[in-house]
């Protein structure tokens, strides 16, 4: 009979091979594994699941319902060659995460972006158009910004003005059309970045001053800098507006211009779902509710319809 620990081992790869990444899932479950070995047990019931999930006393309520939903998946999986295995029931920890509130940047506040990042200080010539094009991406496409560091020169095809997204958050790929004048951008940038980096040329489109990818967490503290000098985070803040609310303009915006114009943005939500890379479509009809300027739009249409059936 396997161990737990075995068994722990089985289901990941399972999960796996089935194309889900599992970040947390393994320190949980291995942390769990743990947990029973000290309480000198081995089976998984719903109160040692809940004691477990609940025991670090300092995290949000959210973090027990994520611990205590891992083991519940894990829970699912042994009950099928176990029989004592206790399935924790759905609600026993009904707390959910906090959606961050969107910061919907003006497009001022973009252009003084890339305007404050193309005359930033730098360690190399290339680094101020790096980080003018990767802001300019993010603001016209909504990539999240994993998708825009992960991007290399050979996921462009430059004569149908495609980016091919590649292996994202959930194992999928998909194409990003460009306008014209966004592509004529990053073709400029290319030929600044191959005239650096022609010798030793990794594959990033936008690399690094070891023309590696960049680092995420070195590219947030830039954005963070450059936020500040433009003045839309105050100099001592540990929050404000993120590189993640790039996307949400774009959604928004591209929400807005539908609604203006008359178009039934429910039917085409489904497309602005892929163009994100959405799961599921669900996670797109968050942006009509999260935002007042949506729902405004909406409520003004109604309004419209309302008086013209009058």
């Amino acid at each position: 009979m396997k161990t737990l620990r075995e068994a722990v081992g089985d289901y990941l790869a399972l999960r796996r091979g089935l194309g889900f990444k599992l970040k947390k899932h393994q320190r949980f479950l291995q942390e769990f594994a743990s947990f029973l070995e000290q309480e000198n047990s081995s089976q998984i019931t719903s109160r040692i699941a809940l004691l477990w999930a609940t025991q670090p006393k300092h995290i949000q309520p959210a973090e027990w319902a994520a611990r205590l939903g891992v083991v519940r998946g894990f829970a699912r999986y042994s009950s099928a060659t176990d029989a004592t295995t206790e399935v924790p029931p759905d609600g026993l920890l009904p707390y959910r995460p906090s959606r961050a509130k969107p910061y919907l940047y003006s497009d001022e506040q973009i252009h003084e972006l890339l305007e404050a990042a193309k005359n930033m200080p730098a360690a190399h010539s290339l680094q101020p158009w790096t980080y003018h094009c990767l802001l300019g991406l993010l603001a016209v496409t909504g990539l999240r910004i994993s998708e825009a560091l992960n991007l290399r020169s050979a996921d462009i095809d430059w004569s149908e003005g495609v980016l091919t997204i590649r292996d994202t958050k959930f194992r999928k790929s998909r194409l990003v059309p460009l306008h014209a004048s966004s592509l004529k951008v990053l073709s400029d940038y290319a030929v600044r970045r191959n005239h650096l980096f022609a010798s030793r040329d990794r594959g990033y489109f936008f690399p690094s001053r070891r023309s590696a990818r960049l680092d995420e967490g070195q590219v947030r503290r830039t954005f963070y800098t450059l936020s500040r000098q433009i003045g839309i985070r105050g100099v001592l803040a540990s929050r404000g507006p993120r590189l993640h609310d790039f996307r949400h303009r774009f959604a928004v915006q591209t929400l807005l211009h539908w609604h203006r114009n008359g178009e039934d943005a429910r039917r085409r939500l489904p497309v602005l779902s892929t163009y994100l890379g959405h799961a599921h479509v669900t996670d797109t009809y968050w942006y009509v509710s999260g935002t007042p300027e949506l729902m405004e739009a909406v409520a003004e249409r109604l309004e419209k319809r309302w008086e013209a059936h009058r």
